[in-house]
């Protein structure tokens, strides 16, 4: 079982864990040691005992409020899907009839005859 030494409050611990576990038990005693620090900070000199019970009690105070938020999030992620699903915005696409088609091509076509008569008038 390796043991290993981590700092809470400035004050080092041999502490235990199971292999592999080491990078947890690093990372855990990191979050305990940034609350001991400020509790030794203001309150000064205490046993080791006293400093990290109020190191925990304050991390388990901020675990309180991120459970809190985390079952309100999954409350309102959970009433977000409850929801029916919006109906897809409807485009309407106009169709020009054929016969529309057709007197436009034809008005086109009468359009290009006259002007070629106009251009032909110009130049004589």
């Amino acid at each position: 079982m390796p043991e290993l030494s981590i700092t809470i409050g400035g004050k080092s611990f041999e502490v235990a864990c199971q292999p592999g576990e080491e990078e947890f038990l690093h990372s855990a005693a990191a979050m305990l040691d940034a609350e001991a620090m400020p509790v030794v900070e203001q309150m000064g000199r205490m046993t080791d005992s006293r400093m990290l019970l109020m190191a925990g009690l304050m991390l388990a105070d901020r675990m309180a409020g991120a459970d809190e938020e985390l079952r309100r999030l999954r409350a309102q992620l959970a009433e977000l899907e409850a929801r029916p699903a919006p109906e897809p915005e409807r485009i309407e696409v106009p169709v020009i009839p054929a016969g529309v088609k057709e007197a436009l091509a034809e008005l086109a076509a009468r359009a290009e005859a006259m002007a070629e008569r106009v251009e032909e008038r110009a130049r004589a």
